[in-house]
């Protein structure tokens, strides 16, 4: 049987990186977590709970003070055949990926505390090996050592056309012009936070997905993996 590895992938949003992960992790038979909607868990949390107030800010020591009762889950949908997010033990994957939680993501990433929390818990889950973990800084700070460090990215164009068509399918009300907006938003925050920047590691494989379908994405992989 072949060594289990880490398979670490970052880039930016809305690259498709959670589904080529998720579909890694399939086909080699790894777990799979999504490190992306367990920031987003935190933030629906604070939204909730009244951590960011009325105009937009957030509350840092009170959102980092109320971390050890954020409790975030990764349990199995098995007619979907993949994990799904708990919040304190409700299923809350359509929520976190409201725009709403999409507008306040960067900023409670940015929180060091947050990221030091979860970061820790993230590790925990790599112990093991045989794991295929999303993010923006998996390869840099979370597993530095993984054996395979991918780093995604697309034209913001292209990712926005994605998103819009992928939340126009959920249902939620939203404009493509909102989503551009808050996909660059979220490009300049993640590269520009204090903490944890989102980069490529010096040792990442390049994955520019613009125009590639995700069968052509997974055959790249599977010969990157293969080499």
């Amino acid at each position: 049987m072949q060594e289990k590895i880490i398979i670490a992938i970052d880039g930016h949003s809305s690259t498709g990186k959670s589904t080529f992960a998720k579909t890694i992790a399939t086909r080699l038979g790894y777990t799979y977590v999504d490190t992306g909607a367990m920031y987003r868990a935190v933030t629906l949390y604070a939204l909730r709970n009244n951590l960011i107030s009325e105009n937009g800010e957030l509350l840092v020591e009170k959102i980092v003070s109320s971390l050890p009762n954020v409790v975030i889950d990764f349990r199995l949908n098995k007619e979907k055949a993949h994990s799904e997010t708990y919040l304190n033990g409700e299923n809350v994957e359509r929520e976190i990926r409201d725009i709403k939680v999409s507008r306040y993501v960067s900023g409670v990433s940015a929180i060091a505390e947050v990221r030091a929390h979860l970061v820790h818990l993230q590790q925990q889950m790599g112990v093991n090996k045989g794991i295929v973990m999303d993010g923006r800084d998996i390869g840099t700070v979370v597993f530095p050592q993984a054996e395979l460090k991918i780093f995604m990215t697309a034209d913001p164009q292209v990712r926005a056309e994605r998103r819009y068509k992928e939340m126009q399918a959920k249902g939620c009300a939203v404009s493509f012009d909102e989503i551009l907006e808050n996909i660059k938003r979220r490009d300049y925050e993640d590269e520009n936070r204090a903490v944890a920047p989102l980069k490529k590691a010096p040792d990442a494989l390049l994955l520019d997905n613009s125009c590639m379908t995700q069968e052509e994405q997974m055959t790249w992989f599977l010969n990157k993996i293969q080499d």
